[in-house]
């Protein structure tokens, strides 16, 4: 499954996002889309800590559904945007990471590409007892780094990212033969 991680409409995320899910497809891999865009208001409210609302199911039951997450996350005032978190943590404990493979892809406007944010993600997935895929991808000063059609300009940055879904396949692939 690969997540969109922010809420912001016609986000740069969900554009990068367009362009990974083409390099799944090109690779054969279905994906589930998960945009944050498009979670159901309700579960902003304060009662969805004590019952999560059924609307937020199909969202849940996708990252349980996945052989591997894919994050694709923005950098806001230093760290991932506030509902990727709030998504996180509404998620079904501990079911929804343990021993799950997960990457990430981060994009910014600064010249560090969403370092940090990818990082603070890092600590909670491991946390969470996901297994850490090591290559990461990162995406500095996105604006000037898309097109007028919203796609990434630079074939080196589309090549890491192709290397990066390459190998998170086979990552996947080879954690489902293991041993338990």
């Amino acid at each position: 499954a690969l997540i969109v991680g922010t809420n912001r409409p016609d986000s740069n995320t969900r554009k990068v996002a367009r362009q990974v899910e083409a390099i799944y497809a090109q690779l054969n891999v279905p994906l589930s889309v998960l945009d944050l865009a498009q979670l159901p208001p309700e579960i902003f409210s304060p009662s969805a800590y004590a019952k999560t609302p059924d609307t937020f199911r199909p969202f849940g039951q996708a990252v349980l559904d996945a052989a591997g997450l894919v994050v694709v996350t923005p950098e806001y005032n230093g760290s991932i945007p506030g509902v990727l978190k709030y998504f996180i943590d509404l998620l079904e404990f501990p079911a929804s990471f343990e021993r799950r493979p997960v990457c990430f892809i981060g994009l910014a406007a600064g010249e560090w590409g969403a370092l940090r944010p990818v990082e603070h993600l890092q600590q909670i997935f491991g946390y969470r007892n996901a297994f850490l895929y090591p290559v990461r991808v990162f995406i500095p000063q996105i604006g000037r780094q898309l097109d007028a059609a919203g796609r990434l300009k630079d074939a080196e940055l589309v090549e890491r990212l192709r290397s990066q879904a390459a190998g998170f396949v086979e990552f996947v692939e080879r954690l489902q033969k293991a041993p338990v």
